[in-house]
């Protein structure tokens, strides 16, 4: 069982024992730290409010309330939005107004998993100093709470879905004359999770057809909840069965966006910002960026439109960050993470699908026709578990240095450019384990390159991979 604490919240599994795992005294803590920290920059006599929602976990409710009820504790007040997505939490702070949010999910982790996603005013991520700052204040477990007077006031407020896809809607790049008018047919897999609520509802109301697979808000996950080829098998048979235009997949908060062409195949989580990026810079010139593990076609389509391309450390926070640096029209990451500013700075998967379905309509093409209109790049994902013994900066120093006469980037692991493909090495925030990324003009090329870095990781640790 596991408890990480990181700059971006705190992420773990439910159970066990206090400080191991993600249990409800670790909940409180962080709520209380992240509300002390909110009351410790706050200039105003006025009462604090915080967003608050939640993915269709099992443990969600559990973790919601206590986290409520200690910021109640702290005096300061609390909208529940209750069962939502991510980015909805994200719109919905800037909206309320209020000085900060608080999503209860562990995204793409499997059902025993919990975290507490902190975002700040302007419903963004933390950046690395202020989330600091909260891991401080929990440890030094300095915290003072509202006397009886004083204590913050709970409200319920479901509606916030139904808002987000008004704004969405209200995007000027979405058309939803042109999506009705395609009358597509979409298969939807939520993975039993909020997205079984938001993405049919959005789809409704663009005029499109939705069969729904697996979009009850139970929290049973029926497969790996990471929207990865090798968990998509059900709704890739259910696509070619029912002769829909495509499917849409969604990890269980909603941030992460894969399609599913009309014969099964994958469009490709990678090629999901490639093909909304290249809409949005049809119509809007302008920069993007993703982060060091996503693919070369998000550049090769940049730079065809005339723009500029640029990566980031992985992260949404850093992906955020050079977005505003550059001046870029849209990014995210490559595990099918949208950014688009004029809505909000956060991965949004329904603004993702209203933008994709917009360039499918206007395009005139089949989903499968659309990908191959793209640069051709196979990626290859694996990992190394990490056991404590591992020196992993020691590992990932040797692979830079083994690599030295390549172009090598270091702000974030160790990233290795080649001329036709590339690999990088990074230690995972959310996980213990050494992710391995690599890429190139054919899978078993990947593939390749992924086997013979593992094996070089292994010798350079004296592990078995």
């Amino acid at each position: 069982m596991t408890l990480i604490k990181s700059i971006s919240g705190i992420r773990g599994t439910i159970g066990g024992t206090v400080t191991d795992n993600l249990t409800p005294i670790d909940a409180a803590k962080f709520a209380a730290a992240y509300g002390t920290w909110l009351l410790n920059r706050s200039d105003s006599n006025t009462k604090l409010r915080v967003i608050i929602g939640r993915d269709a976990r099992i443990s969600g409710k559990m973790i919601s309330s206590i986290v409520a009820n200690t910021l109640v504790g702290l005096g300061i007040d609390v909208i529940d939005v209750g069962l939502s997505t991510t980015p909805t939490v994200e719109v919905a702070v800037p909206l309320e107004k209020a000085d900060g949010g608080i999503i209860l999910t562990a995204s793409h982790n499997p059902k025993q998993w919990n975290a507490l996603k902190l975002l700040n005013e302007k419903g963004e991520f933390l950046n690395g100093a202020d989330g600091a700052k909260i891991l401080q204040i929990a440890e030094a477990d300095d915290f003072t709470f509202a006397e009886v007077d004083d204590l913050g006031i709970y409200v319920k407020d479901k509606g916030y879905i139904d808002r987000h896809i008004d704004e969405v809607l209200g995007l000027e790049l979405v058309d939803a004359a042109a999506i009705k008018n395609a009358n597509f047919k979409v298969v939807v897999d939520a993975v039993n999770s909020t997205g079984g609520i938001a993405i049919p509802a959005l789809l409704d109301r663009l005029g499109v057809e939705c069969i729904k697979l697996y979009c009850e808000p139970n929290g049973q996950f029926p497969h790996n909840p990471e929207p990865l080829k090798e968990h998509l098998t059900d709704i890739s048979e259910l696509v070619v069965k029912e002769e829909a235009d495509l499917g849409i997949v969604v990890d269980p908060d909603v941030d992460r966006l894969a399609l599913i062409c009309e014969d099964g195949s994958m469009f490709g989580e990678e090629y999901t910002l490639v093909a909304c990026a290249d809409y949005v810079l049809s119509q809007t010139k302008g920069n993007t960026v993703s982060n060091l593990s996503s693919s070369r076609a998000l550049r090769d389509v940049t730079e065809k439109h005339g723009g500029s391309y640029h990566a980031s450390a992985v992260g949404e926070v850093n992906v955020v960050q050079l977005m505003k640096d550059t001046n870029a029209v849209i990014g995210g990451e490559g595990n099918g993470g949208i950014i688009y500013p004029t809505s909000h700075y956060g991965r949004d998967s329904l603004v993702g699908v209203a933008l994709f379905l917009t360039h499918l309509a206007k395009s005139g093409k089949s989903c499968k026709e659309l990908r191959e209109s793209y640069p051709s790049y196979f990626m290859s994902k694996n990992k190394i578990q990490l056991t404590p013994e591992l020196n992993v900066d020691a590992i990932l120093k040797t692979m830079a240095e083994n690599y030295k006469h390549e172009t090598v980037s270091t702000i974030d692991g160790v990233k290795v450019d080649f001329s036709e493909e590339w690999v990088h090495l990074r230690k995972s925030n959310t996980e213990p384990i050494i992710r391995i990324y690599t890429e190139s003009t054919s899978q078993d090329k990947a593939d390749a390159l992924a086997q013979k870095v593992m094996r070089e990781i292994a010798a350079v640790a004296g592990i078995s991979t």
